[in-house]
Order: structure tokens, then C-alpha cells, then sequence
């Protein structure tokens, strides 16, 4: 087993910006914002033959508001899980009230606590170290995280001197997991419909941050997990506004992440709010996973507190306002009390396996000619577009190539009647179809003559008529 590494301290004294450093991704989102983590953030690192999992956590602070509680929880499910602790301070500002009451309880915790002093970039090591000694907790290690100063020495320390690391050196059953074969399904909605309680519903504990909150979600948490033997990566993602609504830098950043985590996705799971039904912002999210490529499962939360008129309405609108996702499974669900949650990941399974499914060149060709026999094509310039065979060009989503002549006049409409013609033939559900259409090559294309002009052609009929005479 991996030695887990926990990330511990208060909200802005660098922890993810550490755990990026350590990890060399860039999946903590960072600023200089206080409070910014929230949820737990698992990443693996590695130092020589040597791997460890790293935990970010939230900052631990002492205010008593519900937030900083929910915080606080994720923080110390993460103490609970390591194998050592790193407790991270700020080197600027010196010990702190709050650092007192950290450190008070880890000592209490009965695991390895490692004091690590971050943003020393214009000090000496020992002036910055110097403060912190009277937190009772060692020799603390003293680093930059921005600059990368000490952390080569922090590693050393934790090879040197910390057992739970050891162990991995020594230990060679522990194989690298190939995630490869794994549903990577991204939660997507607008704030506040419900997506952290899903999460959380899903794997069956508290797992992300939930609160009733619009914004509470800030990064994309990926967290594997698994269900009836099918492995799974679930990302849970934040809210995303209307772009006139999104002023802060630290929000953009949030939306860039859950963009990043849809092109990451094998399937894109939607969430709508259906005491709101369908607004202009569904439909932009719902765009963007149609130009993605994405699976689709679309999930109304909310379910459960709605009378059977409004439930009716609803359904009526989605059919209405969302007639481009008809092939995407719709499930009507409470996050809250897990009715019909359920039944999400069968859906998921499904359009997964469409999305991926192996289609022979002749299933595809002969599908075509069925698609032709009950509506032919129309005609160009006179003559009928003709469509030869065709072949599977890629997945996720299933990509369709086909081959004729004229292929390239084929309108809009008859385009969308061969996508809804190929994945109802072959039951595709829940992915999109793209078709791309090749013309052959006419090899008498050089060999035609120019057009000729009047002139040439009064030129050649006078010499004609002068050579019979």
C-alpha cells in the first residue's frame, strides 16, 4: 500500500500550491485567496524509486459558521486517512493563534507531524525557523513553494527519516494502477442544483463539501471509485454561471477547470434543477458537451418536492428546450433522499458502451443502404448524390466516414437524418454520432479539355468549312 501524506494548516499558507509543487500537476487551484480549498484533493507523488498519494485539504481556521465546520470535517477525514502529517505555516507572518490550536491537536492525534514553513523567499532559514520552535513540534523543514527552494530537502527528510515512506522502497507489490479501463464521468450544472449531494450520494459518504450555496464546489475533484465491479473516475465540478454574471478572476478559473474536466470525461453526467426547469444556461452547458463529443446522462434533481403538475411541466419543457439530447437517457432523481440515483450509473454504463462500441465495416455499409432505400438523397445539379459504403473513423463519440460522389452537396437535414437513422439502427443511447462524408477522386478530372470560348469555336466551325470546300 501507498503511504498516504495529508496537507494540513490555515486557509492561504501555500498547501496547494505545495501540493502542486509535489505532485507536478497543476490540479489545486490556486490564488491568493483565502479559503479557496475546500473539499479534499488526493494526488500521487514521487521522489526516486519512492511513491506516496498527497492529500490538500482547507484551511483549519476557528470561525464557527457552517462552511468553516464542513471544512473543517474534510480536514480531519484526511488526518484520519495519512500515514504523516504535514502542517504547513506562513513564514511571513510568524506563529499565529490559529497555528498554536493546529498544532495542539496533532500532537493529540498519535501520527508523524512534519512542520513545514512555507514563504521563506527573502529570509534565512534560521530566522524563519526560529518562531516556530515553540510549537513543540521538531525541527521544522523550511521552504518556498512558488520558488521550489527546500523542497529537494524536505523530500530528503521524509526518505530519511519517516517509516510510512520507507516502506515503498522496499515494498515491490505495489504496482502502478491502470486507470485506462475506467468510466471517467464529469458532473456538470449551473450552481446550486445539487451536483456535490449527488456526488456524495454516489459514493455513499461525505465525500466533497456540500453546502446550500451557490459557488460552494471551486475546483474539479477527481475521485475514483468503485460499483458492481465497473471501476469509475468521478469528477465533481464547479457551477457554472452566465458570463455576464462571472466577475471574479477566481470563478473564471473555476469554469476553466470544469471545461478541462469535460474534454477529460467519458461521459458528461448533467445536472438540471427541477423546481427551475430548463434556463438559457442548460442550454449553453448542454451545447458545449454536443461540441464535445461527450456521452450524455441528463439528471433532474430535485425531484422529490414537486407536485404532479409541475412535475408534467417539467418533463414537457425538457422535451421542448432540449430536443438536441434526445438520445441522452433522462432520469428524475433527489440527490437529497436518493431516489432514482440508483439507476444513473446503468445509463451511464450504457452510453459509455456506445460511445465505444466496435462497429464492422459491413454492419456500417449495410446500414447505410437501408438508410438510402427508405429516403434517398437529393439531387445536385441533376444528378442523385451517391453514397458508396462506410467505416468506422473514431470513438467517443462513434465518428462515421462515408464514401460516394457529390458527397460533400449533401445538406444539413439529410446529415441529421443519417446520425439519427445509424444510432437508432444500431442502439446507440446516450452518445452523439458524428458523420463525415469523403468524395472519391474522378481520375478524367486532368484529361477534360478547357471550356472553349466563342471565338474559338467561330475559328474552328470557319476552317472546318473551308477544308470541305
Amino acid at each position: 500500500m501507498k503511504p498516504v501524506i495529508a496537507l494540513v494548516g490555515r486557509p492561504n499558507v501555500g498547501k496547494s500550491t505545495l501540493f502542486n509543487r509535489l505532485t507536478k500537476t497543476r490540479n489545486a487551484l490556486v490564488a491568493d485567496h483565502a479559503g479557496l480549498t475546500r473539499d479534499r484533493i488526493y494526488g500521487n507523488a514521487r521522489h526516486d524509486e519512492a511513491e506516496f498519494i498527497l492529500i490538500d485539504t482547507g484551511g483549519l481556521t476557528v470561525q464557527g459558521d457552517d462552511m468553516s465546520d464542513l471544512m473543517r470535517k474534510q480536514a480531519e477525514l484526511a488526518i484520519v486517512e495519512a500515514d504523516l502529517i504535514l502542517f504547513v505555516v506562513d513564514g511571513k507572518t510568524g506563529v499565529v493563534p490559529a497555528d498554536e490550536l493546529i498544532a495542539k491537536q496533532l500532537r493529540n492525534v498519535g501520527k508523524p507531524v512534519l512542520l513545514v514553513i512555507n514563504k521563506t523567499e527573502s529570509e534565512q532559514k534560521e530566522l524563519a525557523a526560529a518562531d516556530f520552535y515553540r510549537l513543540g513540534l521538531g525541527e521544522p523543514e523550511v521552504i518556498s513553494a512558488t520558488q521550489g527552494r527546500g523542497i529537494s530537502n524536505l523530500m530528503n527528510t521524509l526518505m530519511r527519516d519517516l517509516p510510512a515512506i520507507r516502506i515503498v522502497e522496499t515494498d515491490e507489490e505495489e504496482a502502478e494502477e491502470d486507470t485506462s479501463g475506467d468510466i471517467c464521468l464529469a458532473v456538470v450544472g449551473r450552481p446550486n442544483v445539487g451536483k456535490s449531494t449527488l456526488v456524495n450520494r454516489l459514493l455513499g459518504e461525505d465525500r466533497v463539501v456540500a453546502f446550500d450555496e451557490p459557488g460552494t464546489t471551486r475546483d474539479s475533484i477527481y475521485i475514483p471509485f468503485e460499483k458492481d465491479g465497473t471501476n469509475y473516475i468521478l469528477i465533481d465540478t464547479a457551477g457554472v454561471r452566465r458570463r455576464s454574471k462571472v466577475s471574479e478572476a477566481l470563478e473564471k478559473f473555476s469554469i476553466v477547470k470544469t471545461l478541462q474536466a469535460i474534454e477529460a470525461a467519458n461521459v458528461v453526467l448533467l445536472v438540471l434543477d427541477a423546481h427551475q426547469g430548463v434556463v438559457d444556461q442548460d442550454l449553453h452547458l448542454a451545447g458545449l458537451i454536443i461540441e464535445s463529443g461527450r456521452a450524455v446522462v441528463i439528471a433532474v434533481n430535485k425531484w422529490d418536492g414537486l407536485e404532479k403538475q409541475e412535475r408534467e411541466w417539467v418533463a414537457t419543457n425538457i422535451e421542448r428546450r432540449l430536443p438536441f439530447l434526445s438520445f441522452a437517457k433522462t432520469h428524475f432523481i433527489s440527490a437529497l433522499h436518493g431516489s432514482g440515483v440508483g439507476l444513473l450509473l446503468k445509463s451511464v454504463k450504457r452510453a459509455y458502451g456506445s460511445a465505444l462500441a466496435k462497429i464492422p465495416t459491413p454492419q456500417l455499409t449495410r446500414v447505410l443502404e437501408e438508410a438510402v432505400a427508405d429516403h434517398q438523397p437529393p439531387l445536385v445539379n441533376g444528378r442523385r448524390i451517391k453514397y458508396r459504403y462506410a467505416h468506422l473513423g473514431g470513438k467517443n463519440p462513434p465518428r462515421i466516414i462515408i464514401h460516394g460522389n457529390q458527397t460533400e452537396a449533401t445538406p444539413n437535414s439529410y446529415r441529421r437524418y443519417l446520425e439519427n437513422y445509424f444510432r437508432t439502427a444500431l442502439k446507440l443511447q446516450g452518445t452523439p454520432v458524428m458523420i463525415e462524408f469523403k468524395t472519391s477522386d474522378n481520375p478524367f478530372r486532368e484529361r477534360k479539355k478547357p471550356a472553349e470560348s466563342p471565338q474559338e469555336k467561330r475559328k474552328r466551325i470557319i476552317t472546318s468549312r473551308a477544308k470541305k470546300r
